[in-house]
């Protein structure tokens, strides 16, 4: 039995599937269903029961002798979202109470974080534990993960096995739902569709000309083959970085999206939102030497590959992985 929390969202639903892949048929799906747009991720799947988040709690208490495993994907993700207690409920207390139960029922955990936590990068991008106490979020969302983070790092009581991945720019298949909030290469897909160009914010830093301010896009693929790996693996617990480990540029996204389409490139500059600037990063890239120092060997899909795929076989055919 395999529990997978934000089962019906973007990374959570990729990462069902990928277990199914491996015959893991026994999951447990937890979230709260609300939102049938998201729902149509799970369509298909095998999942042997649905559980409200609300309930999950109690239902683990009663059922955690089976459980061999904890995926906790689960979590509000809106950046621009500035209700705190919204994030204190679901991203801090209940990613604890997970935390709690783990260890009491000796149940190995793999939970997301997110390179939000790194903030403007003052601090660099290296997944040491010993900085995490410095970074600086950038907005409430990052605070919430990064305050979990450092509770982590502070418990004596832990589950035998555990690891916290930050998530960095993640795309592909099963993020229609997302909206705004979807990644940028799903925002590239449906502008260069409508309109045939594509917008891409201005410079507003001198180190930087327009359109290659720089980040590290992971493909959701990549991201699920290494929950795959830590759920066999079950050692070396830690807080790891989970991105491709390459910067690559905006201009080089959305020429790969208008390529993936046979269109030719046009795009136009704008400036980025007044209110947004000061706050904007230029540059993120993954570390990866920590992950890759504990034996996950994959390569990782270039951008031009991770676009074309997406495109071709998900996005123009509006295809659920």
């Amino acid at each position: 039995m395999i529990i997978v929390t934000g089962a019906a969202g973007f990374i959570g639903s990729c990462l069902i599937s990928r277990l199914n892949a491996d015959n893991f048929n026994y999951i447990i799906a937890v979230d709260d269903f609300s939102n049938e747009e998201k729902n149509r991720n799970l369509v298909g799947k095998k999942i042997k029961e649905r559980v409200h988040r609300d309930n999950f709690f109690e239902w683990l208490d009663q059922n955690y002798e089976e459980v061999e495993f904890l995926f906790h994907i689960g979590a509000r993700t809106d950046t621009t979202e500035f209700d705190w207690s919204i994030f204190e409920r679901l991203n801090i207390n209940y990613s604890k109470t997970i935390w709690q139960k783990c260890y009491d029922y000796q149940i190995p955990l793999v939970y997301a974080s997110s390179a939000a936590t790194y903030g403007l990068g003052e601090h660099g991008y290296e997944d040491s534990e010993a900085i995490i106490p410095l970074l600086k979020p950038l907005n409430p969302y990052g605070d919430s993960k990064n305050d979990f983070d450092k509770w982590v790092l502070e418990q004596d009581k832990k589950p035998f096995f555990w690891a916290g991945l930050k998530f960095f720019n993640v795309y592909g298949p099963n993020e229609y739902h997302k909206g705004r909030m979807a990644s940028v290469i799903f925002h590239a897909f449906h502008q260069i569709r409508n309109s045939g160009k594509m917008k891409l914010f201005r410079s507003h830093n001198p180190d930087f000309k327009d359109g290659e301010q720089m980040r590290d896009f992971i493909y959701v693929k990549d991201l699920i083959e290494v929950c795959s790996y830590l759920m066999h693996c079950r050692r070396d617990s830690g807080i790891y970085n989970l991105g491709s480990g390459k910067a690559r540029t905006f201009l080089d996204l959305a020429n790969n999206t208008f390529q993936a389409l046979n269109t030719p490139s046009t795009i136009d500059f704008v400036d980025t939102p007044a209110d947004i600037r000061d706050k904007y990063q230029y540059f993120t890239q993954a570390s990866m030497g920590k992950l890759r120092s504990i034996g996950y060997d994959k390569p990782f899909h270039s951008l031009e590959e991770g676009i074309h795929d997406y495109v071709t076989n998900y996005l123009l055919t509006g295809t659920y992985y």
